[in-house]
């Protein structure tokens, strides 16, 4: 492990932590998780109990360090600590900039992804990249995160809008739209399939919609929302007794056979 080395108070925007380098590498920046809580305006043992719970997926040395493991106690007021939360803490832990972007995905909101965007911009590489004077570094990491973001943002509409339309050509021309975003390359489905609501499958099979919908229940047909699977997909549509949208689960055949089969089991 490299030698630790505080480097005095950051501030990033409104953003104010203890700035650290090494543990993960010569100069490389670190973090410690009461700072992140901070920021993030949640309890530090919160934060540690996330981090705990899924253990398995940090790499000790790599992705975090537990500072009481690695530092002497008489040490801990360079990192903000009394002797009171020191003792209080079972864990204190320090991530690398891999370890915090292994923490986002645990927590996985925009205000965290944001909070991601300003701290590799301007603390984790920014300050190395100024050092070394390399302007064309800085901002060419720059660019790479804001296009990377706007893509995934737009990806991201781009679905939303897709599961929302009733029409079937057109959220799948939006889900091709959504791909390339994301991979550069349009993937546009081949197989368009028939759709039938509660009451077009309820004609088929010979129940009411509220069984069909009973029966689709019942046999956990549907998808998350807002999603799809093999059985059918959600879709957004004009309630009867007022002009506000809800969600409608649309069979597809494979939705209608599952339907139909489970009536025939019944007794007459």
């Amino acid at each position: 492990m490299n030698e630790l080395k505080v480097i005095g108070r950051e501030r990033i925007g409104k953003y104010e932590f203890t700035g650290i380098e090494g543990g993960f590498g010569e100069n490389k920046k670190a973090m410690l998780v009461k700072d992140i809580a901070e920021i993030r305006g949640r309890p530090v043992f919160k934060i540690n109990e996330l981090i705990n719970n899924n253990i398995k997926r940090f790499k000790d040395g790599i992705d975090l360090i537990d500072l009481k493991s690695v530092i002497l106690p008489k040490d801990k007021e360079k990192y903000g600590f009394t002797q009171n939360s020191w003792n209080r803490s079972s864990n204190i832990y320090l991530l690398s900039e891999r370890g915090y972007s292994k923490l986002l995905k645990i927590l996985e909101d925009d205000k965290a992804w944001e909070i991601y965007d300003q701290l590799v911009d301007n603390y984790f590489n920014m300050r190395q990249a100024i050092k070394e004077n390399q302007p064309t570094l800085v901002a060419g990491k720059r660019l790479e995160i804001m296009e990377k973001n706007a893509a995934t943002r737009k990806a991201n509409l781009l679905y939303k809008i897709a599961q929302a339309t009733n029409s079937e050509t057109s959220s799948q021309s939006l889900l091709a739209q959504a791909a390339k975003e994301l991979t550069g390359e349009m993937t546009i489905p081949v197989m368009k399939r028939k759709e039938y609501s509660a009451s077009e499958v309820g004609e088929l099979v010979g129940k009411s919609a509220n069984m069909v919908g009973r029966i689709c229940n019942r046999l956990n047909l549907k998808a998350e929302q807002p999603g799809q699977n093999k059985y059918g997909r959600w879709s957004n549509s004009k309630s009867r007794h007022s002009d506000k949208e809800v969600p409608q689960w649309l069979y597809f055949d494979d939705g209608v056979k599952a339907i139909r089969a489970e009536v025939n089991k019944q007794p007459a």
